[in-house]
C-alpha cells in the first residue's frame, strides 16, 4: 500500500467542495438577516421592546454560529485547514485490503475518498456511490471530472443510490469503505445501514465505516460489534479515532466531530 503521505488530492484543478456546504451557509445567514429586520422593525417602527429584545438575541446567536460554520468551513477546506484531507489519510490505513479486486466506498460525496483509495491500490477498480441530495454541491458528473484530473477515471465508477437500499448484490465487492456518511441519513437505523453496507461485501472482504457515531444515534456500538463476532465477521474493532485524528477529544468536539469512532474487520 502507498504511503498517505505520498498522495497529494486536490493539486490539479479539483473541486471537492466542503463539508460545511453552501445551502447550509445561506440558511443561517437568512436567518440572521431574517431575524435582524425583525428585531428593527420591532423597536424603530413598533416600539415594542420585548419581542425586539428576542429578536436581537436571535441575531447575535444566528450571526455568532455564521462566524463559527466559517470557520469550520475553513478548517474542513482543502487549501485550508485541510481537515477533511487529513481525515482520509488517517481512515484508509485502517481498510486491511490487499488491492485486489473492487472498494465500494459508500456517500462517496464529490470523489476524494474514492479518488484516494484508487491512487493507493493501483490494481483496484473503485465504486463511489451517493444519492447527490441538494443539500452539497456534489454530483456524479463532479465526481468523474475529479476522478480524471486525479488521473484515476479509468478506474472508479460513480453510481447515484440510497444507503438505506443499496442497488448492489450480495457479497458483490472486496472492500467497504465510508467516512462520515450514516449520520447524515436522517430518520434512518444506523446499525441496520452499516448491515446493509455488509451485505455487498464479499466473504473474506474487509470494511473500514467511519462515522460520527454518537450513542443516541447509533446506541449500543460495542454490542453491535459483538453481534458482528458472533455472526462470523473476524477481527471486529471499534476503534475511538478522535486523539488518532484530530489529536484530542476536545478538538474534535470543536470542529464538530466529538463521536467519532471507526468500526473495521473482515467478514
Amino acid at each position: 500500500m502507498i504511503d498517505q503521505k505520498d498522495i497529494q488530492i486536490g493539486t490539479h484543478g479539483e473541486k471537492y467542495g466542503n463539508w460545511m456546504s453552501n445551502p447550509f451557509l445561506g440558511m443561517i445567514g437568512g436567518i440572521a438577516g431574517i431575524a435582524a429586520v425583525l428585531m428593527i422593525l420591532f423597536f424603530a417602527v413598533w416600539h415594542l421592546v420585548l419581542p425586539g429584545v428576542v429578536f436581537a438575541v436571535l441575531t447575535a446567536v444566528m450571526i455568532g454560529l455564521l462566524i463559527w460554520f466559517l470557520w469550520l468551513r475553513k478548517q474542513y477546506a482543502y487549501g485550508g485547514g485541510g481537515i477533511m484531507d487529513q481525515v482520509h489519510q488517517k481512515l484508509v490505513p485502517y481498510l486491511d485490503f490487499d488491492g485486489k479486486g473492487t472498494i465500494l466506498e459508500v456517500g462517496c460525496g464529490s470523489g476524494p475518498l474514492a479518488v484516494r483509495c484508487a491512487l493507493t491500490w493501483p490494481e483496484a477498480d473503485v465504486i463511489g456511490l451517493d444519492y447527490w441530495g441538494v443539500s452539497f454541491d456534489y454530483s456524479k458528473e463532479l465526481c468523474e471530472k475529479n476522478a480524471a484530473l486525479e488521473g484515476v477515471g479509468d478506474r472508479c465508477i460513480f453510481i447515484q443510490g440510497d444507503a438505506r437500499k443499496l442497488d448492489l448484490s450480495d457479497e458483490s465487492v472486496d472492500a467497504v469503505i465510508s467516512n462520515y456518511v450514516y449520520h447524515n441519513i436522517m430518520g434512518s437505523d444506523q446499525q441496520e445501514l452499516l448491515l446493509e453496507s455488509l451485505r455487498v461485501l464479499k466473504k473474506g472482504g474487509v470494511f473500514a465505516l467511519h462515522d460520527d457515531m454518537k450513542p443516541k444515534m447509533y446506541g449500543d456500538m460495542e454490542a453491535f460489534a459483538q453481534k458482528l463476532r458472533d455472526a462470523g465477521y473476524e477481527k471486529v474493532e471499534l476503534i475511538d479515532t478522535r486523539e488518532a485524528i484530530f489529536g484530542s477529544e476536545a478538538r474534535a468536539k470543536t470542529v464538530m466531530l466529538g463521536g467519532s469512532r471507526l468500526l473495521k474487520g473482515r467478514k
